[in-house]
């Protein structure tokens, strides 16, 4: 872990996250009809709706495809989400493209083995408390919290607090 990731912070613009891990727990309730349910942390929506009206970008890229996460996401305010995406860094390229930014501005959180291509492209690499070993190996920043646990609303408050943008004063948080 980086001890000086904090500075780290200061050149943030984006976001981007895994789901499975990350913004839930990894676990899936699987209904005797098939049906899949994951569950989301609403802590981390209002950070993530709140960094995007501060301006910062967010993106999704996970492997699932369960179209309801994406919705929520969305009905969020993230409209770059990666569904179903197995080799991410070509995802990551894309986003980046997309929105003409250099990886350096890129903060990725990711909890297991196909994060790590991204990981090692961004300028801040960061993970859950309960990421696979070689994930938490090299990150810049492993969160106290566990995925779906608030992991994600850690990290974007602690960017917005370095940046001085973790106010409410502006009524910025509706």
């Amino acid at each position: 872990m980086n001890t000086n990731y904090k500075t780290l912070l200061n050149h943030v613009t984006t976001f981007i996250f895994d789901v499975v891990g990350v913004m839930t727990n990894g676990k899936i309730l699987v209904t005797s009809s098939g049906e899949m349910y994951r569950e989301m942390n609403t802590r981390d929506g209002f950070a993530l709706k709140h960094a995007l009206l501060k301006g910062f970008k967010v993106g999704i890229i996970t492997g699932g495809s369960n179209e309801g996460v994406k919705k929520r996401l969305e009905d969020l305010g993230v409209n770059r989400v990666y569904l179903g995406v197995h080799q991410k860094e070509i995802a990551l390229k894309d986003f980046l493209d997309f929105y003409d930014l250099k990886a350096e501005e890129v903060l990725y959180m990711g909890d297991d083995i196909p994060d790590l291509a991204v990981m090692e492209k961004v300028g801040v690499a960061t993970c859950p408390q309960d990421a696979v070993p070689d994930v938490k190996s090299i990150a810049d920043y492993v969160s106290h919290q566990k995925g779906g646990e608030g992991c994600v609303r850690e990290i974007i408050e602690q960017v917005l607090r370095v940046q001085g943008k973790w106010n409410f004063s502006d009524g910025s948080s509706q």
